[in-house]
């Protein structure tokens, strides 16, 4: 178009739809899907990530799916609030948050508990099982009695002495007391005839340990070692009348 000063004027128009070419019409929707076929993977990886980042928030950062319980199995001598107390874990602190190698450490510290197991039970409970320690002993203390495991571990004490337990007398009980090992050890080498007569074994040095039995007898014991081979011995020998048998040396006893 020119105007009357001979100068060119453009001007737009939209074409007609049917203006177009069928071939570039493809060609535009076909370039149409290879743009959208190119995003899809990338608008599906943020929403993804964004899914999964609302997720996490959710388990970690907020009490949803909170601390709402903690049941405690296997307790016999502990009361279970003790052994809550012990695991230290907050109400509606987020379940995936809790450290429960730091609980069942906590829990363990006490000193009944031989090992504890802590496991997550969601959406919100969190389990404590706890195997306690067995007596292997009575330790007298004064008035008292200590109760220790088979490790020399004192778990409890008592104002009365157990009637289930044998009686170790030693000076310092404890895990690290030479003298308590080697009664603990001669105590789970006694055959049951022994222990049925058994009154207590005392430990005044870790190669001076005797065996207390009723009737006023006493098995001189020795050391530790050989302690199956000298509780043979002694079993056989229960039925002399002599009131001390030594079986120091299993080889050569002595009876008077």
């Amino acid at each position: 178009m020119t105007d009357p000063g001979g100068v060119r004027r453009w001007r737009l128009v939209r074409a007609d739809r049917d203006a177009v070419p069928p071939s570039v019409r493809r060609f535009m929707r076909r370039a149409r899907q290879r743009r959208i076929r190119a995003a899809l993977p990338w608008a599906v990886g943020v929403a993804v990530v964004a899914v999964a980042a609302g997720i996490g928030w959710m388990i970690y950062g907020t009490s949803v799916l909170g601390v709402r319980r903690v049941e405690v199995s296997g307790a016999v001598l502990l009361d279970p609030p003790r052994v809550r107390d012990a695991a230290q874990v907050a109400d509606l602190t987020p379940l995936a948050r809790v450290d429960i190698g730091a609980v069942a450490a906590r829990v363990e510290a006490l000193p009944a508990v031989d090992r504890a197991v802590v496991s997550r039970r969601w959406p919100g409970t969190l389990l404590i099982e706890v195997v306690e320690r067995t007596g292997a002993a009575a330790v007298p203390q004064g008035d008292a009695f200590a109760v220790v495991d088979d490790e020399g571990v004192a778990f409890r004490t008592l104002p009365e002495r157990p009637g289930d337990l044998p009686l170790l007398v030693v000076a310092k009980p404890g895990p690290d007391d030479v003298n308590t090992r080697a009664g603990l050890e001669v105590l789970a080498a006694l055959s049951p005839e022994l222990r049925a007569k058994l009154i207590s074994v005392t430990v005044e040095a870790p190669a001076r340990i005797r065996l207390n039995l009723d009737g006023e007898r006493t098995i001189v014991w020795g050391d530790s070692s050989q302690s199956p081979v000298k509780s043979s011995v002694a079993t056989a020998l229960l039925d002399r009348k002599e009131k001390t048998i030594d079986v120091s040396a299993p080889e050569v006893v002595s009876l008077r």
